[in-house]
Formats: C-alpha cells, sequence, structure tokens
C-alpha cells in the first residue's frame, strides 16, 4: 500500500463563498494503484479522514458540519488506494486504510505545525472474527471484535495505552461477556509491556489478547502496522510493530502475518499483540 499526500496553502475561492480566502489542498496524487485485496479506500473514506484531522486541530470544539470542509481541497485520483473504483474490494478501507490516510496526513503538517500534532498510533483496528459450531447449543457462531493499542506521544503528554485511536470507535468487549456467548476462552488480556515508544515522551503501549477456542473454529484477522511500527516525532522512536501467532496443541507456535485465515482445533489460541504509539521528542 502506497499513500502519498502533499499539503499546500494559497490563495482560493472558499466553495460557497463570492470572497478569495486561503484554500488548504490535500493532494494524493502519486499514491499507488488500487489492489486487487480488500484494503481500496473510496473516496467518502479519504475526506471523512481529512474532515477527522481538520476538526482535530481546531481549538475550540465545533460542530460537525460541513462548512468546515468549505477552505479544504481533496485531491484522490480514481482507480487508486484512496479513491478505488468497481469492482475493487473496499471492506478494509473503512477499518484499516482509514487509519494510514490518518497516519500520512499528520506526518505531513506536523513539518508546518510540530507543536500541535502527535506521533503515530497504532494505526491499526486488528479486526478478529472467529467462527465455529457452539457444542453448547450446535448452532453456528461468527464472532468478530476489534483490539485496541497504543496512542501516540504529544508535544507536551505521553501518549495513552491500550486503547483505539483515530479512525476507531469500537469499545472494549468484556472477557466474561464473550465467554458467556461464545465457545471462547479469554487467556490473557493485558498492556504489552514497552511496546510504545521511547522519547521526552512515550507513546502507549499496546495490547495482548490471547483466545481459546472451545471447539473447531476458523480465525480471520485483518490488520495492519506488522512491518513497521507507528512513526516517532520531533525525535522519538517508533513504537513496535504488532504480532500474531498461533498455538498449537502440541505447544508450537506459529507466527501469523498482519493478515490470515487459518484453522484452530479445540483447544489451540490465537494471540494477537498490538502495536504501540510513537514517542515525541528526543531525549
Amino acid at each position: 500500500m502506497k499513500i502519498a499526500v502533499k499539503v499546500s496553502v494559497g490563495p482560493g475561492k472558499v466553495r460557497g463563498r463570492g470572497a478569495a480566502k486561503p484554500l488548504v489542498t490535500v493532494d494524493f496524487t502519486g499514491s499507488g494503484p488500487q489492489v486487487e485485496g480488500s484494503i481500496n479506500a473510496v473516496e467518502a473514506i479519504t475526506y471523512s479522514a481529512c474532515f477527522y484531522v481538520f476538526r482535530c486541530l481546531l481549538a475550540e470544539d465545533v460542530p460537525t458540519t460541513a462548512g468546515l470542509m468549505r477552505p479544504i481541497q481533496v485531491i484522490a485520483p480514481e482507480g487508486t488506494i484512496v479513491n478505488a473504483r468497481p469492482p475493487a474490494a473496499r471492506a478494509g478501507g473503512n477499518v484499516e486504510t482509514s487509519q494510514r490516510i490518518v497516519d500520512v496526513l499528520l506526518q505531513a503538517l506536523a513539518q508546518a505545525i510540530p507543536d500541535r500534532i502527535p506521533a503515530a498510533a497504532s494505526g491499526t483496528m486488528n479486526n478478529l472474527t472467529i467462527g465455529g459450531v457452539d457444542p453448547r447449543t450446535g448452532k453456528a457462531f461468527a464472532y468478530y471484535e476489534t483490539i485496541a493499542g497504543g496512542m501516540g506521544a504529544r508535544p507536551a503528554k505521553p501518549g495513552v495505552s491500550g486503547v483505539h485511536s483515530h479512525m476507531t470507535n469500537s469499545m472494549n468487549t468484556p472477557a466474561e461477556a464473550l465467554e458467556y456467548a461464545y465457545s471462547l476462552r479469554v487467556r490473557r488480556y493485558s498492556l504489552r509491556p514497552a511496546s510504545g515508544g521511547a522519547g521526552r515522551h512515550c507513546g502507549g503501549d499496546g495490547i495482548i489478547r490471547e483466545i481459546e477456542v472451545l471447539t473447531d473454529c476458523e480465525v480471520t484477522l485483518l490488520s495492519d502496522r506488522r512491518t513497521r511500527g507507528p512513526y516517532g516525532l520531533a525525535g522519538g522512536q517508533a513504537g513496535s510493530p504488532g504480532k500474531a501467532s498461533l498455538i498449537r496443541n502440541d505447544g508450537s507456535i506459529e507466527q501469523m502475518p498482519g493478515k490470515f485465515s487459518a484453522q484452530l482445533r479445540k483447544g489451540e489460541r490465537v494471540r494477537i499483540e498490538t502495536p504501540g504509539g510513537g514517542g515525541w521528542g528526543g531525549f
């Protein structure tokens, strides 16, 4: 996935207004072409990610209205990863690529307003799906959750650990509720120590979540930030990249990529270690 962005400010005409005013242009020209996998974003997702970033930068809390984007032009070329056209698969564009758009735009803006921009957050929703047949009822089940990570450190304070950041709004799934409703058992649910990037202010730590299946299941993971950790800013170090592994009944451990689908036998486990946030500032 390649996402390129250029942010420029110059005189322009604000849409819907008669007077000429400064116009911010967010240009994604140079981004990679749409791909066969399901990580393509549609133009509306790209626009929403830009809307989110600029709203976060306002000094005051303002209503969510179209007026916020009147001085901002978004250029997202058709047929690219940020404006995919049919028949491109786009399920992951909302939950994963939207995160990367935010990361890229914030990093670009950090060059102009470094005292307002945080380091990168975990940058993935860690979409985990488990399906099988519940032996208690004999009925098929499908369970889906997202797993939080570390927030990027900020210019004046560290990042928060174990939290969804930016283009996510999922809440925690309590272990008790999960085990009551599904043929699953939570074996571990904790913060991931020292996964946040070092710096004057450290990034937040990610999460370790390990789930045992109590019946034969299929497990699918859609995630990112497995090769490179979330970037640090102003001399801060990157957070740790995420990891995924399967723990088999014979004790062997299989390291898995960020996107996979696999079969688990009863008693086997899937372990997800989410990325930590980037650090901010040198020592």
